[in-house]
């Protein structure tokens, strides 16, 4: 199913597409003052109005990754093993726990 719609998506953007392989095929003559100003408006505008867009978006996308940060609550720990020796002398391996962060490090106990 999602192949045939794939390929439906693609055969209708391609056939709706406008192609014009004539560059000199226009409506407006692009010598005359007002199609060249037209033309480097539009250039402008377009140029600049993707850059806004662009900055927007990135700037919705580090705010949301910096508010997604501070709700993680993931806790990382680290499991070693200490040797400590017990009153009537036997050697046992006890457990010792250590949160740490996203990088590794220890976090220190308060």
């Amino acid at each position: 199913m999602k192949t045939s719609l794939f390929t439906l998506l693609i055969a209708s953007a391609l056939l709706t597409a406008g192609c014009n392989t004539n560059p000199e095929a226009r409506g407006t003559n692009p010598r005359q003052p007002g199609p060249a100003v037209g033309h480097a408006v539009g250039t402008a505008v377009g140029a600049v109005g993707s850059n806004v867009v662009g900055a927007v978006a990135a700037g919705v996308e580090g705010a949301s990754a910096a508010t997604k940060s501070t709700f993680t609550n993931e806790r990382r720990v680290v499991r070693t093993w200490r040797t400590e020796t017990t009153a009537d002398g036997r050697t046992i391996q006890v457990p010792v726990e250590i949160e740490v962060d996203e990088y590794g490090r220890p976090i220190e106990q308060k």
